[in-house]
C-alpha cells in the first residue's frame, strides 16, 4: 500500500524506467502523472545537464516510481542519494538503443543493483527490434514472453512517405522552397550531425523562415525551450539530430523531413514515426542525393517498400544523378532475400567478357580463351641485308690522322727503337706523409 508520508523508507523506488534521453525521459514522467492522477504513488525524473542538489533532495523524500537516464542515475547511486534494492519492475523504454554498445556498460551496472528475477520483472519497450538485439537481451531476460501489436520494422499506417531527388548542395533551397510554396507551419527536420543542424537552422532563418535547432550540445534549459517553443507554433521548423527521433510525441505534427538519410534503417522507422500518431494522419518525406543511395536502398529492405518519388520543378539533378535517378524509378520494389534473387541496390553479376576474333594475325578464335599453349615462332625473321650493304662504313673520322681505331694497337718500329735506348729511370713515387692507420698496417713477416 503506498502511503502519504514524506519518509523514503516508506516510499522506496518500486519502479524504475530507463530512458535513452532526457527529453523522452520528461516525457514519459508527464505520461506517469497523467495516467497516475488518482493513484497514491509517488513519481519523479532524474536526467542531467541540470543540478543533481535539487533532485537528491527530492529523492530523500521518498520516490516509488523513477524515470532515470543512466548517467544520472548512477551519479545519485554514488552519492547514497537513492536505493535500488526494492525494486520490483524494470522497464527500458526504446530497448533497442538502451542496449546499444553506448549504454550496454551503464545498463548492467543498474541490473546489478536491483533484485534479482523472480523477485523483479524486466520489460523491454522499442518499435523496432534486431535479430542482434534479441540475443543481447537474453542475458538480461528469463524465459520472456513477447507481446507485439505490429510487425516489426514497420512504419506507421497513416504516414504517407515519399521523397525528392536533388543534388546534395540544393537540399537547403529546395526545403525552403517546400515550407514557403505548401505553407507548412510546423516541420521537424531530421540532419545526421549537431553542426549540420546548426548551420541549417541558420541559413533557414536568412530564408525568412522561423527555425531552432535541438542537439546534444545546448543546454538542457534551451532544448527544453526549443522543444516547448515548437510544441506551442512558436517555432515553424525544428532541425534536430537522432535525439529527438526516439518516442517524443508532438500532438499531430503534419511533416516529417529527412535533410540527411539516416546510417541506421530502424532510426528511419523512429524518425518518421514522431508523425501519424494517435490516428492522425502525416507526411515523411525524404531529400534523397546521390550519396544517399545506398541508404535509401537498406530502409526500402528494411520496410519492405519501395517509396513513391515525387518531382519538384527545377530541383532535378543532371548528369549521372539524373540517370541514376531514372535507373531506380524503373527498378522492382525491393523483396526478401530470395535464391538467386539480387536485393535492392546490390549489383548484378558480370557476364564473361567475349573475345573477338583476332582478325589482324588471321586466326579464328583467341588461343588464351581454348586454353592451347603458343606454338614456337619460326620463320619471324627474315634474313636481312647487311646494313650498310652498298658503300662500307667509314673508320676513321677527319681528326684521325689517317689511323685506323679499328686495329689493335701496335708500336711503330722508330717508338720502339727509343724507348730501348732510353736510361732506366728511378720510381718518382713518394710515400704519403700521412701515418696510415693500423687497421690497414700490414703485419711484418
Amino acid at each position: 500500500m503506498a502511503t502519504k508520508s514524506f519518509s523514503p523508507a516508506l516510499h522506496p523506488v518500486r519502479c524504475l524506467i530507463l530512458t535513452p534521453t532526457r527529453e523522452l525521459a520528461i516525457q514519459v514522467q508527464e505520461s506517469v502523472k497523467t495516467y497516475g492522477k488518482h493513484v497514491p504513488l509517488r513519481s519523479f525524473v532524474v536526467y542531467g545537464g541540470v543540478n543533481i542538489n535539487p533532485q537528491i533532495e527530492e529523492l530523500r523524500r521518498g520516490v516509488e516510481i523513477l524515470v532515470a537516464t543512466p548517467g544520472r542515475l548512477l551519479d545519485l547511486v554514488g552519492q547514497k542519494a537513492v536505493n535500488l534494492g526494492k525494486v520490483q519492475i524494470l522497464v527500458l523504454d526504446e530497448a533497442d538503443r538502451m542496449l546499444d554498445m553506448g549504454f550496454i556498460p551503464d545498463i548492467k551496472r543498474i541490473i546489478a543493483l536491483l533484485p534479482k528475477p523472480p523477485m523483479r520483472q524486466t520489460l523491454l519497450f522499442s518499435a523496432t527490434f534486431s535479430d542482434e538485439i534479441r540475443k543481447l537481451s537474453a542475458q538480461f531476460l528469463d524465459d520472456p514472453a513477447t507481446v507485439e501489436v505490429a510487425r516489426r520494422n514497420t512504419p506507421a499506417e497513416l504516414v504517407t512517405q515519399y521523397l525528392y531527388h536533388v543534388e546534395a548542395n540544393r537540399k537547403r533551397e529546395l526545403l525552403s522552397h517546400l515550407v514557403k510554396k505548401n505553407d507548412w507551419t510546423q516541420v521537424l527536420v531530421f540532419c545526421k550531425t549537431k553542426h549540420g543542424a546548426n548551420r541549417l537552422a541558420s541559413q533557414l532563418q536568412k530564408d525568412g523562415i522561423n527555425a531552432d535547432a535541438i542537439h546534444g550540445n545546448k543546454s538542457q534549459n534551451a532544448r527544453i525551450r526549443a522543444l516547448e517553443d515548437f510544441k506551442e507554433g512558436k517555432v515553424k521548423v525544428l532541425v534536430a539530430t537522432d535525439i529527438a527521433a526516439r518516442g517524443l510525441d508532438i500532438e499531430e505534427l503534419p511533416h516529417v523531413v529527412n535533410f540527411d538519410m539516416s546510417h541506421i534503417p530502424e532510426d528511419y522507422v523512429h524518425r518518421i514515426g514522431r508523425t501519424g500518431r494517435a490516428g492522425v494522419t502525416g507526411e515523411a518525406l525524404s531529400l534523397v542525393c546521390a550519396e544517399d543511395r545506398p541508404l535509401l536502398a537498406a530502409i526500402e529492405r528494411l520496410i519492405n517498400k519501395k517509396i513513391d518519388v515525387r518531382h519538384a520543378e527545377g530541383f532535378a539533378p543532371e548528369g549521372r544523378a539524373a540517370a541514376g535517378m531514372q535507373e531506380r524509378e524503373r527498378a522492382p520494389a525491393p523483396r526478401g532475400r530470395r535464391d538467386g534473387s539480387r536485393q535492392q541496390g546490390e549489383q548484378p553479376a558480370r557476364k564473361p567478357a567475349e573475345h573477338k576474333p583476332a582478325q589482324a594475325r588471321g586466326e579464328g578464335e583467341s588461343r588464351k580463351t581454348r586454353g592451347e599453349p603458343r606454338p614456337p615462332r619460326q620463320g619471324r625473321r627474315e634474313e636481312r641485308a647487311p646494313r650498310y650493304a652498298s658503300a662500307p662504313p667509314q673508320t676513321t673520322s677527319g681528326n684521325s690522322g689517317g689511323m685506323d681505331f679499328s686495329k689493335p694497337y701496335e708500336p711503330s718500329a722508330s717508338s720502339a727503337a727509343m724507348e730501348a735506348a732510353a736510361p732506366e729511370r728511378p720510381s718518382t713515387t713518394r710515400k704519403s706523409s700521412q701515418p696510415i692507420p693500423a687497421l690497414f698496417r700490414r703485419k711484418a713477416a
